[in-house]
């Protein structure tokens, strides 16, 4: 299954940068262990090297209708395919040394449904509790109720947060855009935060 599987609409909004992921970089990860789609927790502290931490907002269900007006919200569409590209770039990342996890707000159970139904080789952590978004102050927005990720992506090393790609987009080339970072910057200090 390629990324391609799932294209994105044309004409989505384009997000903005707002400045809100502007403090991460050199920031420490939190001891912070969130529920993992592999079983147990996954405390980011404990992770060492380079760790690779896509955030997003909500993947879909089959057959399910989006949440209204989701394709109007800057940024929001785009978590499968994000997701997939990953997917489809896990041994590429792998071979730079970097681990990957993806993190929102959705319970593990939903989580763990997108997970198998997309076959994805690396875990999706829950932040339902929003203690990662509050220890680290990540920029989120209301929808329907739910508070959720806005889209970003860590590179960590060492527990400290080195590059944050935020607004990013085209979701879809995220992965792309975090080898290419590691390939040319990924001992360098951390710049500022740039679009992905």
């Amino acid at each position: 299954m390629s990324e391609h599987a799932f294209p994105l609409p044309e004409n989505l909004p384009v997000p903005i940068d707002d400045g809100a992921a502007r403090h991460l970089p050199g920031r420490p990860v939190p001891a912070v262990a969130l529920p993992s789609t592999h079983g147990g927790t996954v405390n980011l502290r404990d992770l060492d090297g380079t760790v690779v931490l896509y955030c997003y907002p909500r993947t879909g269900v089959p057959g399910e209708p989006l949440p209204q007006g989701w394709n109007d919200i800057p940024g929001a569409r785009g978590c499968t395919p994000q997701s997939c590209a990953y997917r489809d770039h896990a041994a590429e990342l792998a071979a730079l040394g970097a681990r990957v996890f993806g993190i929102s707000t959705q319970s593990t159970d939903f989580q763990r449904e997108a997970a198998d139904r997309l076959h994805l080789p690396f875990a999706l952590l829950s932040d339902e509790r929003l203690q990662l978004a509050t220890a680290l102050q990540l920029p989120t927005m209301e929808v329907q109720g739910w508070t959720l990720l806005r889209r970003l992506t860590l590179i960590v090393q060492d527990g400290v947060v080195r590059h944050v790609f935020y607004p990013v987009f085209p979701p879809d080339r995220d992965a792309e855009n975090v080898i290419e970072w590691l390939r040319t910057s990924a001992r360098g200090p951390g710049p500022a935060p740039g679009a992905g």
